[in-house]
């Protein structure tokens, strides 16, 4: 007998409800029902129409932008569910916030991702469930489990049907040296090499590109990366990747936060095809000819079935 929840329920705050309904419909589940608003100055009002004494309850809400306003939605969630008696909360946060602030990388620098991770946990979670955290040490952020997913084999699974299994041409290239670690996975999966580009950054959000590690001439390239804020960065390499003879230059990510300049970024570079997982929404005047959207649903109802089934998540991944 499974004692952590007599069921399972799917809620969804704002920030993503697309994918909870498509990760929903994955379990032959219906969304829960509740409904989340704003009172006229601004303050948060969560309402749940349902009862979740004893359930097993998921809540989907990407920490995107705005992200202040996305992140307080799931608290006050969670805390209403807490207080309604559910057996348990699991908060599925396909796309965590303020990840980039994972250390101090200078004096009196704060750590956001624990303080988020510290918020979660006192608002009452009892497990959280995320993808492709942009630092993996964010984990032991959290007192209580957390389960990371990767994007990495939905992108995989893509490029090979994208090149038939026909790989021998193809270059994995991390765009700094911090990713190499995750192109080299990436990578084996592809059973190709890979190459680095290495950059300098001499101010935020602006990359310098100074030499490319590894033989990408005449080769399709594939940038992979877990995230595209302003598309600086992936940009950049991509045309220093052109200029030093690369066939084709793809590139993909698990998140495509595409902020500020990043669309315009995009539609003026060397990049044939951008690839992103849906852990964020794209808003019609992001969606362009250049970017395919593939979907996370799949690995994340997955997850939340073996979660509520006491099963390994780890061999999702084997």
């Amino acid at each position: 007998m499974i004692s952590h929840g007599k069921d399972v329920k799917i809620f969804t705050c704002n920030s993503h409800p697309e994918l909870a309904k498509k990760i929903a419909e994955q379990l032959g589940l219906g969304l829960g029902d509740a409904k989340v608003s704003m009172f006229s100055d601004g303050e948060i009002s969560v309402n749940i129409y349902e009862t979740v004494r004893g359930s097993d309850v998921f809540i989907v809400q990407s920490t995107c932008n705005p992200v202040n306003d996305n992140l307080m939605e799931l608290l006050i969630m969670i805390d209403a569910f807490k207080r309604a008696s559910a057996a348990r909360i699991t908060a599925v946060v396909p796309y965590f916030g303020y990840a980039r602030q994972d250390r101090k990388s200078k004096a009196r620098d704060p750590i956001s991702a624990k303080l988020v991770a510290d918020l979660i946990t006192a608002a009452g979670a009892d497990r959280v469930l995320t993808m492709d955290l942009h630092a993996a040490q964010i984990q032991g952020f959290f007192n209580i489990p957390m389960d990371h997913l990767l994007g990495g084999t939905t992108l995989t699974s893509y490029y090979m049907k994208k090149f038939e299994g026909n790989t021998e041409n193809l270059v994995v290239v991390s765009p700094d040296l911090g990713s190499v670690t995750r192109a080299r996975t990436f990578a084996s999966r592809l059973d190709a090499p890979i190459a680095i580009i290495d950059k300098r950054r001499p101010k935020p959000n602006v990359a310098e590109v100074m030499n490319i590690i590894g033989d990408i001439k005449d080769k399709d390239v594939i940038l992979v990366d877990d995230m595209i804020d302003t598309a600086g960065t992936i940009t950049n390499g991509a045309a220093a990747l052109k200029e030093r003879g690369a066939k084709n230059v793809y590139a993909c990510c698990t998140h495509g936060v595409l902020s500020g300049p990043a669309i315009e970024r995009i539609e003026n570079c060397p990049i044939s095809e951008l690839v992103v997982l849906d852990t964020i929404p794209l808003p019609k005047d992001k969606q362009i000819d250049k970017i395919k959207v593939l979907s996370v649903a799949p690995i994340f109802a997955e997850a939340i079935k073996r979660i509520y089934g006491d099963v390994s998540l780890s061999q999702m991944f084997d």
